[in-house]
Formats: structure tokens, C-alpha cells, sequence
């Protein structure tokens, strides 16, 4: 006679699982993938679960998790403060803007008699997304916050209008200054940070040194962008020095 041979037993283990359900998507600057990818918004709740069965066997409640950003490429969980980063596009639209109002306030500050400021102006505004734009843009623009109209156009059809609003100009212009330049501030590098100062350094000395209006409003703009007074300072001294 042969001996039975023992019956295998299953092992089963007791172990925790989060189940999550998704309560929002959307698109975002993913840090593992270092570009935009679409997310999901999820918030989960965690369970003692029997396992080695077929199926895990729900056991006990364990309170819910904190929400969590899962990338529907990598599948990498953030914190729900990852989507307080810009994508990439609001991030070059945020840029494009911020240079557009330092070109203004500039022009606004020097004045655009000299076409060498002009120039200049536009360059920076093409450079920085606005292609269309040429000096006849820039002009009526000045004309409508010379005339106080209060809500300027943009340039072209998808561009943000600039209000540089009633009462005392340069209050006004600062107000401006800081609600386009202060969102962009945390997102770029120093050097990234400096150069949208530099730029309308750039316009301000096209046409020789710089008018007091023109450094109290790149000194404003230095503010906005978080940079140290005296690096502000350093930076417009540099720029003047370069300039031809």
C-alpha cells in the first residue's frame, strides 16, 4: 500500500489594502515624467484584508487616506499640491504675459517717442509668444492707458487684457506689476527670474539711461519677481553698462 500524501494547505495572510476611486481628472505637470501628462484625483480608504484566498476577504475598516495625484502614465502618487504647478503651456502663458506687462509698464514709465524703445519692445514681446505683434499694437495700447480708458485690448485674439485702472498711475501700474509677475515668481529658477527684469531693462535703455520712472518701475518689477533690492539693483547697473 501506498501512503497518502499530506493535503496541501493554503497559507493566508492578513495584510492591509487601500481601495480608491477617482473623484476628478484633469492635466498636470507630473515630476517623475518632467512634462504634462493627464491625472486622476483620488481619495481611498484603507481595509485589513485576508489574503491568499481567491479573492482578498475584506475584514475591518481602517480610515480613509490622505488624497492622493496618480499619473495616468507613470501611475506615480503626489500629494494634491503637485497640481498647484503650472503645466508646461500655462507655464509659457504665464511667461509670454508677464513680459508683455513689463514691456508696457516700460513704455508706459519711458515713453515711445524714440523708436529704438520700440523696437526693442516688440522684440521682447515676440520673443516671448506674441509673433503678431509690431509697434502699431504697442502704441494703441499706450494710447488707450494714456487716454485713463481703463481696460486695455490684448494683442491679438487670445491675449489678456491689461487694466491699468483710474486714479493714481503709478500705484495702479504697480498693482498690475505684482498680480502678473508674483503668480510666475515661485515657478522660475533665479537666473529665469532675472532675465523677465533684464528684458525690460533691455527696453528701457534703448534709448540712452534710465528715466526715474522707468528704474521705479523696474525696481517695482524686481519686487514682484522676489528678487533682493540689491540684486535688482546689481542687475539694472550690469545691464546699463552693457548697453551700446
Amino acid at each position: 500500500m501506498y501512503a497518502r500524501e499530506p493535503r496541501e494547505r493554503s497559507l493566508c495572510v492578513i495584510g492591509i489594502r487601500t481601495s480608491w476611486r477617482t473623484v476628478d481628472d484633469g492635466e498636470f505637470f507630473c515630476p517623475t515624467c518632467g512634462g504634462d501628462r493627464n491625472y486622476r484625483r483620488r481619495t481611498g480608504r484603507r481595509r485589513v484584508v485576508l489574503l491568499g484566498l481567491p479573492l482578498p476577504l475584506p475584514l475591518l475598516p481602517r480610515g480613509a487616506v490622505a488624497p492622493v495625484v496618480e499619473c495616468s502614465a507613470c501611475h506615480a502618487h503626489f500629494g494634491t499640491e503637485a497640481l498647484d504647478h503650472p503645466t508646461t503651456t500655462r507655464l509659457s502663458a504665464m511667461l509670454r504675459d508677464a513680459v508683455h506687462t513689463v514691456a508696457l509698464a516700460v513704455l508706459a514709465a519711458g515713453g515711445t517717442e524714440a523708436r529704438p524703445v520700440r523696437q526693442a519692445a516688440v522684440g521682447a514681446v515676440r520673443a516671448a509668444g506674441y509673433a503678431d505683434c509690431d509697434e502699431d499694437q504697442l502704441l494703441d495700447l499706450i494710447a488707450a492707458l494714456a487716454a485713463d480708458t481703463g481696460r486695455l485690448p490684448g494683442i491679438g485674439g487670445d491675449a489678456p487684457a491689461v487694466f491699468f485702472g483710474l486714479g493714481d498711475p503709478s500705484t495702479t501700474l504697480a498693482i498690475e506689476l505684482h498680480e502678473a509677475l508674483e503668480p510666475l515668481a515661485p515657478h522660475l529658477a533665479p537666473t529665469g527670474r532675472e532675465s523677465v527684469l533684464l528684458q525690460g531693462a533691455r527696453i528701457a535703455l534703448a534709448d540712452g539711461a534710465y528715466c526715474p520712472a522707468e528704474r521705479a518701475v523696474l525696481e517695482t518689477v524686481g519686487r514682484a519677481l522676489s528678487l533682493n533690492p540689491d540684486d535688482t539693483a546689481r542687475l539694472l547697473l550690469a545691464a546699463s553698462h552693457a548697453a551700446p
